[in-house]
């Protein structure tokens, strides 16, 4: 799939107001009891597989089948470490120091030009790095070029320029890497005359650096320990995991996916605030995400798509036929980004099914006798009920999304391990440990929803 399809992956399945079937009942409570429960067992099931994963890191470490993914590591750890993913060891090895003075350049020529220009400190020249970041900057450079003509459509009045169009298109910090902002976003924040920085934004952005600095680290020494990313490719290997260890295989390999998006944009978005942009957040943690209306790892390809295609044509995203026009069109504009080939298509497919399945789901649950029945439950069943549907729409997501980033064999491998050898009690083991991990992210959502609530509430005038 290249660079570029961790960014995008669940892309298309992004929705732009959230899921209703996740917003009902958001503030109802648990008792404590049951909640501490939940976190022990997911705790101690994490604890467990990890255990499986080490074991096996361990054990298969000088097999032939490794040799050219797990390579000696840091000499003062003293063991081997999991090189099998090319773009982390380019962005932070072979192009580290490149990358690091590309952007500490374009920094320190930006606060140059400030003190005689403001908001003119951006570099539109061409910076010689390795063929795929051409094929990076090439393909953003056609959102972005999509962006500016699909605005300066829409706003004619506003007499867009082609000196905005370069400026937008060679920001440096987003040119290879993203993430993109759309044209109409970018634009009015680099015409502010005097920026201001919030009060605390420069805490934050240092912050925001030493955290990126620490995260890249820890997933040095991460690999160091666990080859989750080489295991995969060694199918007679991963078969031989315990079930528990090779669920966790699977959910870490969509863990790490996410967190190398959110290490790669949170180092450009850290010099991004620098020069007072605004840019897209990291995404949503995976672990949160149990609906396939907030399934994205590129918040700014998302905030595109959602923009231009997905609310464009599916409008409310509330009935069926609209909204599987949109997702098709959607998906199809993604595929086409990606790069055809068939597991692109089968990714896409996937996705495209699971958020349209999500939305029937949902109609199907407000049918007349179905809410009815839901209805006489108490509140807390409720929660329950939609937590274990929630738990079963957690796995369809890694599933969906472990073809694009290990291969075919392997999604085969865990299907029917989990769900036929395994079954009934790893299959149930296993979705009650979601279930419980489920609960305790919608408490979350009703905890932060509550702190939300009673912010408005102050803001309100007397």
């Amino acid at each position: 799939m290249g660079a570029l399809a961790g960014a995008v992956l669940a892309e298309g399945g992004a929705g732009a107001s959230g899921s209703p079937v996740q917003a009902m009942g958001i503030k109802t409570a648990l008792p404590a009891a049951e909640l501490g429960l939940y976190s022990l067992v997911l705790s101690g099931a994490l604890a467990y597989a990890g255990r499986g994963l080490l074991e096996a890191s361990q054990d298969g470490a000088h097999r032939k089948a490794f040799r050219e993914s797990v390579r000696p590591g840091w000499e003062y750890i003293g063991r081997k470490m999991d090189v099998a993913d090319f773009e982390w060891v380019m962005w932070f090895t072979s192009f580290r120091n490149v990358i690091i003075f590309a952007l500490s350049g374009h920094v320190l020529f930006a606060k140059l030009c400030t003190m005689v220009a403001p908001k003119s400190g951006f570099v539109t020249g061409t910076f010689d790095l390795q063929e795929v970041l051409f094929h990076g900057g090439s393909s953003f450079t056609v959102l972005r070029c999509t962006s500016f003509a699909l605005e300066s459509c829409a706003h004619p009045d506003r007499h867009y320029s082609l000196a905005d169009l370069l400026k937008y298109n060679f920001y440096l910090p987003f040119f290879f890497f993203g993430p993109i902002m759309t044209f109409d976003r970018f634009h009015a924040q680099v015409s502010q005359v005097e920026p201001v920085r919030r009060e605390g934004e420069l805490w934050h952005i240092r912050a925001q650096a030493g955290l990126s600095v620490v995260a890249i680290m820890a997933v040095d020494i991460f690999f160091h320990f666990f080859y989750i990313l080489t295991i995969p490719s060694d199918l007679k290997f991963a078969n031989r995991l315990p079930d528990s260890a090779l669920a966790g295989l699977a959910y870490s390999n969509l863990v790490y996916d996410w967190v190398k998006a959110a290490v790669l944009f949170g180092v450009v978005n850290t010099v991004a605030c620098l020069d007072h942009l605004d840019p897209p957040q990291p995404p949503k943690c995976i672990t949160a995400l149990y609906v396939f209306a907030e399934t994205h790892f590129d918040r700014g390809i998302n905030d595109w798509l959602c923009k231009y295609v997905y609310n464009h044509i599916g409008g409310e995203h509330s009935a069926v036929i609209p909204e599987l026009a949109a997702t098709v069109a959607t998906f199809a504009i993604t595929t086409l980004w990606l790069g055809p080939c068939d597991i692109v298509y089968l990714w896409s497919f996937l996705n495209c099914f699971g958020l349209n399945f999500e939305l029937w789901m949902q109609k199907l649950a407000e049918w007349g006798p179905l809410a009815r029945i839901e209805a006489s439950l108490s509140v807390q069943m409720s929660r329950r009920v939609r937590a274990l549907f929630g738990a079963m729409n957690f796995w369809a997501i890694i599933m969906y999304n472990l073809v694009s980033l290990n291969s075919l064999k392997f999604t085969e491998l865990v299907a029917r391990r989990l769900l036929l050898t395994g079954f009934p009690q790893t299959t149930l083991s296993i979705l009650f440990v979601t279930y419980c991990g489920v609960q305790l992210v919608k408490e979350r959502e009703r905890t932060l929803a509550l702190e939300e609530e009673q912010k408005q509430d102050k803001e309100k005038p007397e």
